[in-house]
């Protein structure tokens, strides 16, 4: 945005960058993209080497595995690299020629025939030529401009968490799985980090607030309780990590990204799931697409809110489409048999 010309300022709700959470994957058109900003090398440079992913059984036998490496030993042409520092190089590259505003929050729009005037929580207000919504499939921006959330959350019938510990649990740069029926467990290592994940299945939506992480917490400890595998050890390191997150797999789908002065961008507007894998890249290519609109139509955003909406749907709607396939056939699996298939064979993914 700053270099087609516009001035832009970053709201964050917290009081500084938000650290924490699993690494993330940039992969296809995003590769493209973050050579565009100038940025490829350094990601490159601190990427994670992923080597294999590994299917386990209830004895912690290992019943099948994917190498994640070409037969010369090379690397998929992607890049998985840690939030922490995908966040510091966005910053550091952006910082003196962004304004960030950190600690405040957008309560209110008002749009008029030549700007949009936002409310801030600080109750200050500033007048923009747009509001671009960025924040998540919780988005506050969305739920003031396009309306209540349940409008547009579509539920796939499962939940998940995710537990960062500071220390190996299994060997660096492996990925493990382990299933029973209706559940599913990830152990993703590197760097001296494990990511614990745990999922399970249910048909009704859950009740609870999506701020109170005890209360949140307390549901998986309840779903997991006296399984096997390693189920014990892992549970009592979720009991007591510091860096806990939960939430449901579920998809934002929205007739429109845009309505007036407004757009929005990444989980806010097409929300794909973890499932996908992919939450990354869609908000950097979701970005770029909406960047290139205003570019191509020389800052006329209503002819360039069109061709966002036009040109990203297509791929959206695949994307969204093999996540909700990979909860259901590939992640949390329902039959033992499906389940040793999977071990055995490996995973399209």
């Amino acid at each position: 945005m700053n270099k087609v010309g516009y001035k832009v300022t970053v709201v964050e709700q917290a009081s500084e960058l938000r650290r924490g959470g699993t690494a993330v994957d940039l992969r296809g058109n995003t590769i493209d993209i973050v050579k565009r900003m100038g940025i490829f090398d350094q990601l490159n440079a601190n990427r994670l080497t992923l080597e294999s992913i590994e299917f386990k059984n209830a004895d912690d036998g290992t019943e099948g595995s994917i190498s994640l490496k070409d037969e010369g030993g090379k690397l998929p042409d992607e890049i998985e690299i840690e939030r922490d520092k995908l966040i510091s190089i966005l910053f550091e590259r952006t910082k003196n020629d962004v304004e960030f505003i950190f600690n405040n929050s957008i309560t209110a729009l008002n749009e008029t025939e030549d700007e949009i005037n936002v409310t801030f929580k600080t109750g200050t207000q500033r007048a923009f030529d747009l509001v671009i919504g960025c924040d998540g499939t919780h988005s506050a921006v969305r739920k003031i401009w396009f309306g209540d959330k349940a409008e547009y959350t579509h539920f796939l019938e499962a939940y998940f968490s995710i537990s960062i510990v500071n220390k190996l649990l299994i060997k660096p740069n492996i990925m493990q799985f382990y299933n029973v029926p209706g559940k599913a467990y990830m152990l993703n290592a590197y760097k001296n980090k494990t990511d614990i994940v745990f999922c399970f299945s249910s048909e009704k939506e859950i009740p609870y607030d999506y701020r109170d992480t005890e209360q949140q917490r307390k549901i998986i400890l309840e779903q997991f309780a006296e399984q096997g595998w390693r189920t014990a050890e892992l549970l009592e390191e979720i009991a007591n990590s510091k860096n806990f997150y939960f939430d449901k797999f579920c998809q934002i789908k929205m007739p429109s990204w845009t309505k007036g002065r407004v757009a929005l961008v990444g989980d806010a507007a097409y929300c794909a799931s973890p499932a996908a894998g992919m939450g990354g890249s869609l908000a950097m290519e979701g970005a770029a697409t909406l960047a290139d609109s205003l570019e191509k139509h020389n800052g006329n955003f209503e002819l360039a809110f069109q061709d966002y909406n036009k040109n990203f749907r297509s791929f959206i709607d695949e994307v969204q489409a093999e996540a909700e396939l990979n909860v259901r056939e590939n992640f949390i699996l329902r039959t033992e048999e499906a389940i040793r298939r999977r071990n055995t064979q490996g995973s399209p993914w």
